[in-house]
């Protein structure tokens, strides 16, 4: 039996792009020949990752784990809905969740550093990241993640696997539960009308200057028309500013509700799968001709 080195491994990965795990039973299997263990993955896993690679990844789930005042909250990507309820999909994305919360990594990039195994894959989160991807067919791909820890409570919404929240606070739970909610049908960008970026501010102001330049009015009440449009674009955004969406006389704000409950928000974090990206628009048609006339060349 041929010594199995770790310079042999990494030239198979190189190659194949296939999890290190298992260059090392191909090679293995293959007693060190190269072009034998080359053979075998590709029939393994057909080099179904590094195919994958290029193709865009806009659905998928978010994923939260909370340990006492710990806790985080990850969005992973699969290019289907289809996907994104496989039991192996939703697994690994929750191993994330519990990484990011345990280990506090800097980036994705240390996050797909840490030790992880799954399925026979290993012996890293990117490892078996491309493992999965050989295994089920589709690329994937960690998109972002945020953790909380130390600062107080953790509240934790997920609606199905497209939307999480995750809501540090201060006070009673049921409370930042209702919030956590609302944030997940409401959708605020920031806390507090100071804390909405100031890109997103520069953006509205713009619009609504434009708007208020058609009215032809006098440039003092063109000004008072822009900061009207600021202000409210601002409230609409804003956590502690928007209607409660429990609110039983329609007027109650998060603020109020809050501060009824005795509770204070310190901060929170929304995610919604693809949010941003660009789904690419297949024809079906197209692509299934594409797929038979693939298959008559081969």
């Amino acid at each position: 039996m041929a010594a199995i080195t770790a310079s042999m491994v990494a030239e198979l990965r190189a190659k194949t792009d296939a999890p290190m795990m298992e260059c090392k039973k191909a090679l293995t299997e293959a007693d060190g020949n190269m072009e034998k263990a080359e053979e075998i993955l590709r029939v393994k896993l057909g080099n179904k990752a590094s195919k994958a690679a290029s193709r865009v990844t806009a659905e998928g789930v978010v994923a939260a784990h909370v340990d006492g005042s710990t806790g985080a909250l990850v969005e992973v990507n699969c290019e289907t809905d289809f996907v994104s309820k496989n039991e192996l999909f939703g697994g690994f994305a929750q191993a994330l969740a519990r990484l990011v919360a345990e280990h506090d990594p800097a980036d994705v990039a240390a996050l797909a550093a840490l030790p992880l195994s799954m399925e026979g894959f290993g012996p890293t989160v990117e490892d078996v990241r491309k493992g999965l991807i050989g295994k089920i067919g589709e690329n994937m791909t960690i998109r972002r993640f945020k953790r909380y820890s130390g600062g107080g409570n953790l509240a934790v919404y997920l609606h199905g696997v497209r939307i999480g929240v995750l809501v540090q606070y201060q006070g009673d739970a049921t409370a930042a539960k209702d919030v956590a909610m609302h944030i997940a049908a409401m959708k605020p960008v920031a806390l507090s009308g100071a804390d909405v970026p100031a890109e997103l501010v520069a953006k509205e102001r713009s619009i609504a200057e434009q708007k208020a330049a058609e009215s032809g009015k006098p440039a003092d009440i063109v000004a008072k028309m822009v900061e009207g449009a600021v202000q409210k674009y601002l409230k609409e955004v804003s956590l502690l500013d928007q209607v409660f969406v429990k609110a039983a006389d329609g007027k109650q704000t998060v603020g109020q509700y809050l501060k009824g409950a005795n509770t204070a928000v310190q901060s929170f974090t929304l995610f919604v799968v693809g949010e941003g990206i660009e789904k690419k628009q297949d024809d079906f048609a197209a692509e299934v001709a594409a797929q038979v006339a693939a298959a008559q060349k081969a």
